[in-house]
């Protein structure tokens, strides 16, 4: 008998997760489509600006925030508080642990994700490719750190902005995809935990 729960289980697992990985080819149209001109935007900015210097404008995280607002818009996580939010507090955190504890990487790595994490879960912009940008200031090399606090505004949320116009044309182009997303899950449910928290 708990063989047979077990294993219906796992059927159930395994037709959900097959259920949620499912994606129309329209959807992966419109995915690539956004991901590839918000990307390209930032990247050829790059070029024309600074074609001798290091890659400044194209951080890493930025391709870790593309699967999130052109892949899976529905996100709480892909939301433009949390997309635009979550890159500058990250950014902001970086910048200040990089100054605080100069060329002490084995310190300043690990503080700059932790405390990113901890101050976007404060400000309700949980991004997790914030964590990549926290990381960039304190690792990202000798121009990213002479730029000190202008990485909080270019190449973060510049390039975070310019994501985020693309996807709301991109996302919105067809009836299938809205973005943002008025009735997430997760504000639906905080808002039935206020209603009861509210008639107690």
């Amino acid at each position: 008998m708990p063989n047979k729960k077990l294993n219906r289980q796992l059927r159930v697992y395994r037709y959900v997760f097959y259920k949620e990985t499912l994606v129309n080819p329209k959807e992966q149209f419109w995915s690539f489509l956004g991901a590839f001109v918000g990307i390209g935007i930032i990247a050829y900015i790059q070029s024309l600006s600074l074609p001798n210097l290091e890659n400044l404008f194209l951080i890493g995280s930025f391709g870790a925030s593309s699967v999130l607002i052109y892949g899976a818009i529905q996100s709480p996580l892909a939301q433009p508080r949390n997309l635009i939010g979550g890159h500058v507090v990250s950014a902001l955190v970086g910048v200040t642990v990089a100054k605080l504890f100069p060329d002490i990487l084995w310190i300043t790595a690990p503080m700059a994700v932790a405390f990113s994490i901890v101050f976007m879960q404060i400000t309700k912009t949980l991004h997790p490719p914030g964590g990549a940008t926290a990381l960039i200031a304190v690792s990202g090399g000798t121009k990213i750190a002479s730029l000190g606090y202008w990485y909080v505004l270019s190449p973060v949320l510049s390039g975070a902005l310019i994501l985020f116009v693309v996807a709301l044309i991109f996302n919105n182009i067809t009836k299938n995809r809205h973005y943002p997303v008025k009735e997430s899950r997760l504000r639906r449910s905080r808002r039935i935990q206020l209603r009861k928290k509210n008639s107690q």
